[in-house]
């Protein structure tokens, strides 16, 4: 079993973390969690999505935000854009990566963005594109890959299928994502396995999320691949709008700590990001929903 020496992780709680979030987040806070990530370490951060605002109300913020940011050299900022529209909204914020999305499963590409798979990959083709010929790297996120709330389990070969029409229009990396944290390792292994059949181990993360408290050993049993690269929440920020009882994200602080444990280097300052989860779970009222944070605030109050 040969692990990876090094991991990088992609934060996506400013965008994925706090979309979902029924009280309004103003902008000053979404900026501070993003300078925040990055003075802990993290070097990708995704940052915000240009989606209609009907939709999704809590990311109408996203030029100011992407304004504001502190931008440092060595970070990779991505923004979500759904169609040619968002793509030429976020373009004039800069963005160094775009993250256009698909499922791997037909009910939720149905119920998510009211269209079929393959129609779906149609209507990125121009986005990606337009992204590529602007100099500006494509990521595809691939949701439900191992379960559906809506189908159920999902098949290894509906995941081939989508990381192939992705790998068609031009997207250069995947995320293979347990939008519903319904997975377990080996599922999660064939989830991958599926993948790499059109994208190398380098080109494809890992997404999971803990509803049923499995984030961490999927999270594992991707390592154990050769996968390196990771999307998590600080805090553990986030879930899924359509998906009736999917919680968080995996939180950032318990995936370092894992990973520092298993000798591997994230080049991420665990106490700074416990701090940055405890500022942006102070202004939405609550206590993180890392475990990890939640024993290191308690050590340091004791």
């Amino acid at each position: 079993m040969s692990l990876p020496s090094r991991v990088q992780l992609i934060d996506v709680g400013p965008r994925d973390g706090l979309q979902n979030e029924k009280q309004p987040v103003p902008a000053a806070v979404k900026i501070e969690l993003v300078n925040r990530l990055q003075a802990a370490g993290l070097c990708e951060i995704e940052v915000t999505s240009f989606v209609s605002p009907k939709w999704v109300p809590q990311m109408a913020d996203n030029a100011e935000v992407m304004a504001g940011i502190q931008r440092q050299s060595g970070v990779r900022y991505s923004v979500l854009t759904p169609n040619l529209q968002g793509f030429e909204a976020a373009l004039k914020t800069r963005p160094d990566e775009i993250v256009v999305f698909g499922a791997a499963s037909e009910a939720f590409s149905q119920k998510n963005i009211n269209c079929s798979i393959a129609e779906s990959i149609e209507r990125f083709a121009p986005v990606v594109q337009a992204a590529l010929a602007a100099g500006i790297a494509v990521r595809g996120a691939m949701s439900c890959t191992v379960g559906c709330p809506y189908e159920g389990d999902v098949q290894p070969e509906r995941v081939a299928y989508l990381a192939g029409l992705m790998k068609q229009i031009g997207v250069q990396r995947v995320d293979v994502a347990d939008t519903i944290g319904v997975g377990t390792p080996l599922k999660v292994q064939k989830a991958i396995e599926a993948t790499l059949q059109h994208f190398d181990v380098d080109h494809v993360c890992g997404h999971f999320h803990d509803t049923y408290g499995q984030a961490l050993s999927n999270t594992l049993a991707a390592l154990q691949m050769g996968v390196w690269n990771f999307q998590s929440s600080v805090a553990g920020l986030g879930g899924c709008p359509y998906a009736k009882g999917a919680t968080g994200n995996v939180s950032t602080e318990d995936v370092v700590y894992m990973l520092h444990g298993m000798g591997i280097a994230t080049g991420i300052d665990l106490d700074k990001l416990v701090d940055a989860g405890a500022f942006i779970s102070g202004c939405l009222g609550r206590q993180p929903h890392s475990n990890v944070a939640k024993a290191i605030l308690s050590k340091r109050s004791g």
